[in-house]
């Protein structure tokens, strides 16, 4: 726990020093808010309750891209050698999950108020969709984390972990979008009941498997 907990402050404290990605990740979420409200709000005045909810998950899903692809590539080989000198790849793993996973979590409801403050607020049951977002910054920070790990090893990170990511995040974007689609419409909990624990399954999944692989992935 104390190692977990080392890095995980060494992630925050990384960031602190590079504000500017994180600043730049604000910014991508605002500027992208603002495009959709010039392009769908100014003309129509109005935005269908699909659409609405389909351009959010799209723009959390590029935003998790380009905040959680740095997880690994941002410390050069030789700064990776030292921390493994000094830690268990298990600890580092769950450090990085757990840093990317409050990274997502906060970048997301800032994302949804954002978007709410531009695009209005169509959401019937807000603790359900509530819900729906942290499942979502869960399984991405978890399925990206793992994903980055795997492309650091290689050149052109971004491209690869883009072509790896995506056929593992569409089942689970396809579970969210219905999810928070039935917390738009005020759905009673049951109905949802299948999708919630479909996603709480995959995001186990994950970070299982996260857990289990990379001290294979660490020692090559």
């Amino acid at each position: 726990m104390k190692e977990i907990l080392a890095l995980l402050g060494k992630e925050i404290t990384l960031e602190w020093r590079n504000k500017y990605a994180f600043n730049g990740m604000i910014l991508y979420l605002i500027s992208t808010v603002f495009i959709c409200f010039l392009s769908f709000k100014i003309k129509v005045d109005a935005l269908n309750p699909i659409v609405w909810n389909t351009l959010f998950w799209i723009i959390i899903l590029f935003t998790a891209i380009n905040a959680i692809a740095k997880s690994f590539s941002q410390e050069g080989q030789n700064r990776h050698a030292y921390y493994y000198t000094l830690a268990s790849p298990e600890a580092i793993i769950v450090s990085k999950l757990i840093y990317n996973f409050l990274l997502m979590l906060f970048l997301a409801f800032v994302g949804l108020g954002i978007y709410v403050a531009f695009l209005d607020n169509p959401i019937q049951d807000l603790g359900m969709y509530i819900l729906s977002v942290s499942l979502g910054a869960l399984g991405f920070a978890g399925t990206l984390t793992l994903v980055s790990g795997i492309a650091s090893k290689a050149d052109n990170t971004s491209s690869l972990m883009a072509l790896m990511s995506f056929p593992i995040i569409i089942p689970m974007l396809l579970m969210l979008m219905r999810l928070s689609k039935n917390a738009m419409d005020g759905l009673a909990f049951s109905v949802s009941r299948d999708e919630i624990f479909t996603l709480i399954g995959l995001d186990g999944i994950v970070i299982a498997l996260s857990f289990i692989l990379f001290p294979f992935l660490w020692r090559s």
